[in-house]
């Protein structure tokens, strides 16, 4: 994370660019990560909270037109060879082609806001020949919606940091005992979810 607000406050617009059309285009980059981080350094830069959001809207339609580019021209076999080869994108793009048989266009709106199919959407929608005007449309609508909110967590908390601070400061003692309590807490989840698994696999 660090990193990644050092290259955005060390380049700028272009760098804040091109890492969301690497987000978009299905490279392992996390808009969770980047997109707030851009709200934030924008604000520290006095931009425009509209012209952010715009600017990053359109990296994200650069990116994901890219993967439906590719899903077009290389069509469902593309897909089922990308699964076979990298067994870890079967459930995506399963996930994405089952929001596009439930839902048709308006599933590459929502899949904006789906986690799992937000990045894979493209290549499904490429592959069944979806109009590329009408992707673009759906695209551009979740898209606008998707970064104005997270980037809109960065941009607007900047201007409450020494609150947020001064806050975390006063009580970072409970803070911290909250945060290790609910770590303890999924990591002994866990370790349930896999002694009842190997238990099962026994029987």
């Amino acid at each position: 994370m660090s990193y990644i607000e050092m290259i955005i406050t060390d380049y700028g617009l272009p760098a804040m660019f091109f890492l969301i059309f690497l987000e978009y285009a299905c490279f392992p980059v996390s808009s969770e990560i980047i997109l707030p981080l851009a709200g934030l350094v924008g604000a520290g830069h006095g931009m425009p909270y509209a012209i952010l959001v715009l600017i990053s809207s359109a990296a994200g339609l650069g990116g994901t037109a890219l993967t439906y580019g590719i899903g077009r021209a290389g069509g469902s076999p593309l897909l089922e060879k990308a699964m076979r080869r990298f067994p870890s994108l079967e459930r995506p793009i399963l996930a994405s082609y089952r929001t596009f048989g439930d839902h048709g266009k308006s599933a590459v709106f929502l899949s904006r806001i789906i986690p799992l199919c937000r990045t894979y959407i493209g290549f499904v929608a490429g592959a069944m020949k979806q109009p590329f005007g009408s992707y673009l449309f759906c695209s551009a609508l979740g898209i606008l919606l998707w970064n104005s909110v997270l980037t809109g967590l960065g941009y607007y908390c900047y201007q409450y940091r020494s609150l947020f601070f001064g806050y975390f400061d006063r009580y970072k003692k409970w803070i911290l005992i909250l945060g290790s309590c609910l770590l303890l807490a999924i990591l002994l989840r866990k370790l349930l979810a896999s002694h009842r698994k190997s238990g099962s696999h026994q029987e």
